[in-house]
């Protein structure tokens, strides 16, 4: 009896040693994630205006909440999201959410493995998508907030931070459980913002992301 007591506390201690292995690295992930998403919005300089002006709202908000890039922190939290364009830059991929019932940009939270916003939005591409191999530029691209229920099962709000990502030549989707469905949608349509179905704001999403891309190739 002495012994298997003495095992259940090894046991125990071990266990308690793990879990809390588990929460240091977890917490340090999310540590590294804060600060790199401080310093991704510090050096972006999106020009004056409203985008500007969010990205201070973003920075403050950073400054207050150390949780601010974990699902967890209630009050809201940023999220990473990328405008997949295809290769020849004429289309770009959208995602029928089930929860939001629109056509939207693919993206989601944060995890604790993601080493930055970039790379949050380069996962949450490649799994929505199911295409290998997208290109994405580190800089942020666009900013939006918007209240949502998510899966914390409250209301809270999404602080989104978007990049624009280019699928490779040829690539074709493959819808996730996470989407109702998948679709290329002509850049000129999105540009035109006249359907109900499609987010509102995909419009000055696909302004920046094509403004952006014009400059790498011009």
């Amino acid at each position: 009896m002495t012994l298997h007591s003495a095992d259940s506390s090894h046991s125990a201690d071990s266990s308690h040693s793990a879990d809390s292995s588990h929460s240091a690295d977890s917490s340090h992930g999310a540590d590294s994630l804060h600060a790199r998403a401080v310093a991704a919005l510090r050096a972006w300089d999106p020009g004056p205006g409203e985008q500007d002006s969010l990205r201070h709202a973003f920075l403050s908000y950073l400054a207050a909440r150390r949780d601010g890039c974990r699902r967890s922190c209630v009050p809201g939290h940023l999220t990473a999201s990328m405008l997949l364009l295809d290769d020849a830059r004429e289309h770009a991929l959208l995602t029928l959410h089930p929860r939001v019932g629109l056509w939207l940009q693919l993206g989601g939270h944060c995890e604790d493995g993601d080493l930055s916003l970039a790379d949050a939005a380069s996962r949450e591409g490649t799994e929505e998508s199911g295409i290998d191999g997208i290109t994405v530029d580190p800089r942020p691209l666009h900013l939006a907030v918007h209240p949502i229920t998510c899966s914390l099962g409250v209301p809270t709000r999404h602080l989104d931070v978007r990049f624009i990502g280019v699928a490779p030549p040829g690539a074709v989707p493959r819808r996730s459980a996470e989407s109702v469905d998948l679709a290329w949608w002509p850049v000129g349509t999105l540009l035109a913002g006249d359907r109900p179905e499609v987010a509102p704001d995909l419009t000055a999403l696909t302004t920046a992301a094509l403004a952006r891309t014009s400059s790498r190739t011009g």
